[in-house]
């Protein structure tokens, strides 16, 4: 049995991944072949339904890498199908306050922490009759902050217990700052933000979490993210095929 991010996290380790939008098992296996230390299944904006986001889960079993998914909204019944299903992680977006956090962790966790409802079918035969007393330890409860009141807020949503890390948005967070989507490193309200949720989440000791890149992953980790994205399947697919294709062209 891997170890679980929570774990990694507390004794101070980075863990990079990887981000799944195309609804595709064999991609994510793929992915999660090459040594990333979890694979994402992105359920939000990713273009996979449930059937599918449960068949990437179990390629991703078969790697070392922890299976994640960002689950479409705050959704108990959808967080408890994809912890059902495999994920080690749930990324849950849209978070505006400390008691959306709190309903997020109840949605994660097993009584007493929490109210999810007993019946791990698919994760029950991958982990056995020791998953439901190791669950609560292993699963990671993972609330984004993308808004202007989650920021308002995130301190108190930092200190829910059960949160175990706080995922950064940088899209969604720079357009509720008024700035373009995308890292806007050197804007002051976006650099202050980013401040604010990392000094919200070591005083909480909680882990903090990124949506990255390779060129902006350095700079995260200097900044003391400890989850961090360095590529998506379709940027990768993109970028490789892009290169290829430009490689035989300038020979021509």
């Amino acid at each position: 049995m891997s170890v679980s991010l929570k774990s990694r996290w507390a004794s101070g380790e980075v863990t990079l991944g990887a981000w799944c939008m195309i609804p595709e098992a064999l991609s994510a296996e793929a992915l999660a072949r090459n040594g990333f230390d979890w694979v994402l299944v992105d359920m939000q904006h990713g273009c996979m339904d449930y059937e599918t986001a449960l068949a990437m889960i179990r390629a991703i079993d078969l790697t070392p890498a922890i299976p994640i998914v960002r689950v479409p909204w705050n959704d108990p019944g959808i967080i408890g199908r994809v912890l059902d299903a495999g994920a080690l992680g749930v990324v849950i977006p849209m978070i505006q306050t400390a008691e959306d956090a709190r309903r997020a962790v109840e949605a994660c966790l097993y009584p007493p922490a929490g109210r999810r409802s007993f019946g791990p079918v698919r994760v029950g035969m991958r982990d056995g009759p020791r998953y439901f007393a190791e669950a609560n330890g292993r699963v990671a409860v993972i609330p984004m902050i993308e808004t202007a009141e989650a920021l308002a807020s995130v301190e108190e949503i930092a200190s829910v217990p059960g949160v175990d890390a706080l995922f950064v948005g940088p899209f969604d967070l720079s357009v509720a700052l008024g700035l373009p989507p995308g890292d806007n490193d050197g804007q002051p309200a976006f650099d202050e933000a980013i401040a604010r949720v990392s000094a919200a989440a070591r005083n909480a000791g909680v882990a903090t979490a990124v949506l990255s890149n390779a060129r902006i992953a350095p700079l995260r980790i200097s900044q003391g993210f400890q989850m961090i994205s360095v590529t998506t399947d379709i940027a990768a697919l993109t970028a490789a095929t892009r290169a290829d294709l430009d490689a035989v062209r300038i020979k021509k």
